[in-house]
């Protein structure tokens, strides 16, 4: 395989040989199979960068820090660093998709070496679930909750499931194939309940089976419904134009109880955050911590998110 030549080969094959090694710990032949994981994980410090694996593409971010080269300089050292990447993963260059943080207005831009198509499906575990690099701020799936996913499909049989901050469904798509007797799903975006229900269309799941565009304080105030599943994996901020303001640290212990008045008899409430400085509050004080065993092993950052279940 051709080395990288040029002033910054030395960082480029360092990344290289690194995520290379990380997918032989992964007991990965090739990333050229239909799932998602996280194969880099700003394991070097002077190579800040997260690249997660989408079905052979590269989803590829790129965080600021001191001393990573500047201008001209930047675009040569990022093609240096992905193309050895590329070549190492035997990945072609149509297939990265990258997110570049800009220094000098600390927005978030994007770009990507090739056009490979918008949207793909993806496997996890029984599940096949649609996801898109190049077109949205995410990618249709949050990789660091797939432990907390297939849990859920594991316990869901003949239960009633309800999927709060739902995003694009994935919780209950895998409820519904391990055998739900209903899902809710709710969410204020409809692109991300339309996408929610293609989802379960590419897993031709039919049945009792509801999605419901609403905001989750309003829909928790209004329905009158039991569950013995509940999973909230709410934003850390959310100010969308016709739904309540909604922080994670000052809300969510009204949010949390909210959801146990509508939690069944022997029910399970699953509750995660994002939100790195979360102090919880007295209504979660009868649940669990869980976060050691729901981020994934392909995660080093072990503070991706916290999870809480009760029981």
């Amino acid at each position: 395989m051709p080395t990288t030549t040029g002033a910054f080969a030395e960082k480029a094959e360092m990344l290289a040989n690194r995520c290379a090694k990380n997918l032989r710990k992964l007991r990965r032949p090739t990333v050229g199979t239909e799932d998602a994981f996280r194969i880099y994980d700003r394991d070097i410090p002077e190579l800040p960068f997260v690249i997660d694996v989408y079905a052979a593409r590269l989803h590829v971010s790129e965080f600021a820090r001191p001393g990573t080269p500047e201008g001209d300089d930047h675009a040569e050292w990022l093609d240096a660093c992905l193309s050895a990447t590329a070549r190492s993963l035997q990945v072609g260059p149509e297939r990265i998709f990258v997110k570049v943080r800009d220094r000098q207005r600390g927005s978030t831009q994007y770009g990507r070496f090739g056009t490979a198509g918008a949207r793909f499906e993806v496997r996890e575990g029984a599940a096949r679930l649609w996801v898109n690099l190049g077109d949205y701020l995410d990618t249709g799936l949050f990789l660091d909750h797939k432990p907390l996913r297939l849990r859920v499909g594991g316990l869901a049989r003949g239960l009633r499931v309800l999927n709060l901050f739902a995003y694009t469904g994935a919780f209950s798509v895998h409820a519904a194939l391990g055998g739900a007797a209903s899902t809710v799903t709710v969410d204020w975006s409809n692109t991300y309940l339309d996408w929610a229900e293609e989802n379960f269309s590419l897993n031709s799941l039919s049945g009792n089976h509801r999605f419901v565009r609403d905001d989750v304080g309003a829909f928790l105030a209004d329905d009158r419904g039991e569950y013995d599943v509940i999973v909230v994996d709410p934003p850390t901020f959310s100010n969308r134009t016709g739904a309540s303001v909604f922080d994670v640290q000052r809300d969510h212990d009204a949010l949390v109880r909210a959801c146990l008045r509508r939690l069944a008899p022997n029910g399970k409430l699953f509750f995660s955050t994002n939100f790195r400085r979360f102090k919880p509050g007295s209504s979660l004080a009868p649940f669990r911590e869980t976060s050691a065993e729901t981020v994934p092993p392909d995660f080093r950052d072990r503070r991706i998110h916290r999870s809480f279940a009760y029981p």
